[in-house]
């Protein structure tokens, strides 16, 4: 099989990187970058730091700090506006998920215009759109590295996942030092995220040795550092590991594919605005139980990296292992059923249908070692509500 990689052309990683961010967008030969995040990191004065950074550097920034959590397409409007009255020739998505994906929505729409559904998958967006340079805050939903976006429906609720190599940024700077703030729940959430990622690239029908090596190797760093993180969010050595280990699961998935726990995630966190690491991780131990039997090989794989098994356990062993590990890791983390997040029970099982659907549209379950059926994703949204 022959495997199709796609990375950012350039990636600057580690603590500091982020005063380099300037020097990366001259370099690029842009001048007029529309710095796209959220209204947290404007209060926190992050947001201000970064545009004195490319103010230094002789670049004329724009901030456009009016994205929400699980963009949607009502909110692109005001960004568009901004994009095309600062005449911006590149878009930075500075933040976690939600900037980042906002950011590659705005440099498609930017340039060829029309609506973000027009642009779902199964499509494949080779472009054109503006660059995008990535600057994540929370280590997690590795979209520094890849070529997707979720984009929220607003008419229907349904998250729409949106691929190409039109999304990928054409550079990520990546600082853990920006994630040291992170709260435990956020760390937990964007951290499960992570490890989601690399398990689902691992297992998935896309796989390939070069994604194979990158998933393995976040999967053993989330393994070691993310309680530790969670426990300790001043923990410099976990916070930059946990950094790392989620843009090499973002590589990971964006040249594998993710599978059935993000195909179900979606639509939860569409119709019920949860944040997409916490859908994950609500869904994770449950779909991986469902899914062991047919690829106990590389399931046993992973639960060697995350520390779960040894070489002394057999495949179907390890693979046993691995979903109690996960199980364990939800616990440890503190991670509520729906129910226990505050979900009527009647108005999941309305919506379960619908999900199972959009679940099975999005393409990500024929990734999975098991294609479910319909009824089997029903069932499994069935058996996590409680």
């Amino acid at each position: 099989m022959v495997a199709n990689l796609s990375l950012p052309r350039i990636m600057r990683v580690g603590r500091g990187a982020a005063d380099e961010l300037g020097e990366v967008i001259t370099g690029l030969g842009l001048s007029r970058p529309l710095l796209v995040t959220d209204a947290f990191l404007v209060g926190t004065g992050a947001a201000e730091r970064i545009t004195a950074t490319l103010r230094k550097a002789g670049l004329h920034p724009r901030l456009f700090s009016g994205t929400v959590p699980d963009p949607t397409t009502d909110s692109l409007a005001s960004g568009l506006e901004a994009l095309h009255g600062h005449q911006a020739d590149a878009v930075i998505g500075f933040g976690g998920g939600s900037p980042m994906d906002t950011a590659k929505a705005l440099a498609l729409l930017g340039l060829q215009g029309g609506h973000m559904r027009d642009y779902k998958a199964p499509r494949m967006n080779l472009g054109p759109a503006l660059p995008v340079i990535a600057v994540p805050t929370t280590a997690g939903s590795g979209s520094e590295a890849t070529q997707i976006t979720v984009i929220t429906d607003s008419a229907t609720d349904e998250k729409m996942l949106c691929m190409g190599p039109a999304f990928l940024p054409l550079a990520a700077v990546v600082d853990a030092e920006l994630t040291m703030s992170m709260p435990p729940r956020l760390t937990a959430d964007t951290g499960i995220d992570a490890l989601t990622h690399a398990v689902e690239a691992y297992v998935s029908r896309k796989a390939n040795p070069f994604s194979d090596a990158l998933a393995l190797t976040a999967i053993e760093t989330i393994g070691r550092h993310l309680r530790r993180a969670y426990a300790d969010g001043g923990d410099t050595e976990a916070r930059e590991a946990m950094m790392l280990a989620a843009t090499q699961a973002g590589i990971a998935f964006s040249n594998s594919s993710v599978a059935l726990v993000h195909g179900m995630s979606r639509p939860i966190g569409g119709h019920f605005h949860i944040a997409h690491g916490l859908s994950n991780a609500m869904l994770f131990p449950a779909v991986t139980a469902f899914s062991v039997h047919a690829a106990p090989g590389r399931y046993a794989d992973c639960a060697r990296a995350l520390g779960a098994a040894t070489t002394t356990d057999d495949d179907t062993a390890a693979a046993d292992k691995l979903v109690d590990a996960l199980s364990g890791l939800c616990h440890d983390l503190a991670v509520p059923t729906p129910h226990d997040y505050g979900i009527d029970h009647d108005e999941w099982n309305r919506l379960t249908p619908l999900m199972a659907e959009q679940a099975l549209a999005s393409g990500s379950p024929a990734n999975n070692p098991v294609v479910p059926t319909t009824d089997e994703i029903q069932n499994l949204y069935n058996r996590i509500y409680a």
